[in-house]
């Protein structure tokens, strides 16, 4: 800009920029400023004079991947103007019918951003079927799929498959990883997690691999197969449909990982009261919803709240579905008082019996609603069949969870969350740790753990991070567990299984790494980072299960082991502790020492829980 506009010296505005690169970024190291020389420096020796052809005028604009689909009236309406940057010009009728501020599910998938600059390729011959890929990705575009035969048959060219491996009906398909270049963010999450001798992912320039859109589209449009594997196990969770896409987090996010084996286990009854902060952000960056629907229309009912009352707001929607659903009930057993059918009969007593088991409610809600549907009635046992149809939203159990980052959990809405769990109610709570305020800029918060440098923490956080799941665990009613998904990908399906299930408060705590924490591998390592963070003994793993005292057992079980990895060797990998060193060398000497006895202390405490 400086040289072709000669406001001042081109030289000298060179200059100015560089002092501001040495004041912005001299903690991060020499390597970081010289990096940042050197794109100034680029800046003015990369100017190529381009002429713009006349015709670039009268230019219109074709979308390639919208020509291919039929576009809902909100994304031809809404969400394409949006993001043309166009919305002050929206009439309000384009917003009749959405008076309640709801938006539909799913609209993630028409953004097809394509900002990655290398996508992963998949090796047909590498793969081991293992479903890794899948369970790490962060945005949900790199999925395995099952096909008859006859798909194999109609699939387009090119488009390769391997005869699945396992028992029982998973060996009568056929396999394939689909990667969807579009919705790519390009991390390399997926091709560090692949645990193939020889990869069989390697990242290729987006331009090569957009033959595989097609690929895409006809794999997500493939017919619905039951899973043919237990769907609370690594690689039988992938074959669920994930329910949150394409969201707007970072590349690598260790966040939505998470949230999106949630909705795999459990999205298709799911209400999540959702606090602000990344989590809010990157689940609706408006005028896109990236959580969405499977076949039969079912999707997470996602909702957002602020910091300070996210768990209030989601004990309300606890309450409330409660006690519709026990209205429900009270009329489904007035009917059985009156209609003594035998199928009607037989189906209801099966409904009550199995009324607070999630994975099953849905199944049983279904051939209820049937047998009721099938009463020839009059009268008032009429007026109660009428009631529980209208009503029959209510008869599946669902699952109610509370989503949110450490800014709220830890701090700003903490009371409200203990006040939520102290109560006993039936909510399930995910905490994705960070250890600051990621959303806002990198703030120290109470999950930031002693030595870390952060926002109104320069000098590295003096005080300890707050142990939140022992300060639950103190309850004694309440189930609280530490996971890591890249440390131990079956301690997790197992945390969020049996916190589901518990009848009562249930709290699980993920470690989630950022691109504050300045990975030095970068965010391709991000999932290997949690393996180092639970090796060193940073990061501690382990379930409290309160419905175990009721067998005599000890509720409290540690799933980490003894630590490998030295504690200041997995530190030194990270920017927001190496810079402490750099800028004070002293306090680093002292807090990081206090932190590496305070982490051996702390797992002796939990060491000697589990014995």
């Amino acid at each position: 800009f400086f040289k072709l506009a000669s406001i001042i010296p081109a030289e000298e505005a060179v200059g100015y920029m560089k002092a501001a690169i040495e004041k912005s970024y001299g903690t991060k190291g020499e390597k970081i400023i010289q990096m940042n020389f050197a794109a100034v420096d680029a800046g003015l020796e990369g100017l190529v004079k381009i002429d713009v052809p006349e015709s670039w005028k009268d230019a219109k604009e074709i979308n390639a991947e919208d020509a291919k689909r039929i576009l809902p009236e909100y994304i031809e309406k809404i969400l394409k103007p949006m993001n043309a940057q166009k919305g002050d010009s929206l009439p309000v009728s384009a917003f009749l019918g959405r008076e309640d501020g709801t938006a539909p599910l799913g609209t993630s998938a028409y953004e097809k951003r394509g900002v990655a600059i290398d996508v992963p390729e998949w090796n047909i011959d590498n793969c081991i079927q293992c479903n890794q890929c899948s369970y790490v990705c962060p945005h949900a575009c790199i999925r395995p799929f099952l096909l008859t035969d006859e798909e194999v048959k109609n699939a387009p060219v090119g488009y390769k498959t391997k005869k699945a491996t396992g028992a029982g009906e998973l060996a009568t398909y056929q396999y394939r990883i689909q990667v969807d270049p579009l919705d790519c963010q390009g991390c390399g999450t997926c091709v560090v997690a692949c645990p193939a001798k020889e990869k069989a992912l390697v990242m290729k320039p987006l331009d090569s691999q957009m033959e595989e859109m097609d690929h895409w589209y006809y794999s997500v449009d493939l017919s619905y197969k039951e899973n043919p594997m237990d769907k609370y196990s690594v690689k039988g969770s992938q074959f669920e449909q994930p329910l949150l896409e394409f969201s707007g987090a970072c590349a690598g996010c260790g966040e939505t990982p998470y949230a999106k084996l949630m909705t795999q286990l459990y999205g298709d009854r799911m209400y999540i009261a959702n606090a602000t902060g990344c989590t809010q952000a990157w689940g609706a960056a408006a005028p896109c919803v990236p959580y969405t629907t499977n076949k039969d229309g079912d999707g997470p009912a996602w909702s957002n709240s602020l910091f300070e009352n996210n768990a209030q707001f989601s004990l309300g929607m606890v309450l409330s579905v409660e006690q519709q659903r026990e209205r429900v009930s009270m009329k489904i057993q007035e009917l059985m008082e009156t209609i003594k059918e035998e199928a009607f009969q037989s189906t209801a007593k099966k409904w009550f019996e199995f009324y607070n088991e999630g994975h099953r409610s849905k199944a049983d809600s279904k051939a209820l609603l049937s047998a009721i549907e099938n009463l020839s009635l009059t009268g008032e046992a009429q007026e109660l069949k009428a009631f529980i149809l209208d009503n029959s939203e209510h008869l599946t159990k669902k699952s109610m969870w509370m989503y949110g980052g450490d800014g709220w959990a830890y701090d700003i809405g903490y009371g409200g969350l203990d006040h939520v769990l102290a109560s006993g109610a039936d909510v399930n709570v995910l905490i994705v740790d960070t250890e600051v305020y990621s959303n806002t800029g990198g703030q120290a918060s109470k999950a930031t753990p002693i030595g870390a440098v952060a926002q109104f923490a320069a000098s590295g956080k003096p005080t300890a991070k707050k142990d939140l799941g022992m300060l639950a665990m103190s309850y004694g009613h309440i189930y609280v567990a530490q996971v890591a998904l890249g440390a131990n990908p079956a301690q997790l399906v197992k945390a969020l299984k049996e916190a589901e299930a518990f009848d009562g408060p249930s709290l699980i705590i993920a470690y989630a790494p950022c691109i504050t924490h300045g990975i030095m591998k970068g965010m391709a390592n991000a999932q290997v980072e949690t393996k180092l963070a639970v090796d060193a003994g940073y990061w501690f793993l382990y379930r409290y299960n309160p419905d175990l005292k009721k067998e005599g057992k000890n509720p409290f079980i540690l799933d980490s082991k003894e630590p490998t990895l030295d504690y200041n060797e997995f530190l030194m990998g990270e920017v927001r502790f190496t810079s402490l060193v750099r800028s004070f060398p002293e306090n680093a000497k002292v807090l990081l020492a206090q932190a590496s006895e305070q982490a051996k202390a702390k797992y002796a405490t939990y060491k000697k829980m589990a014995e």
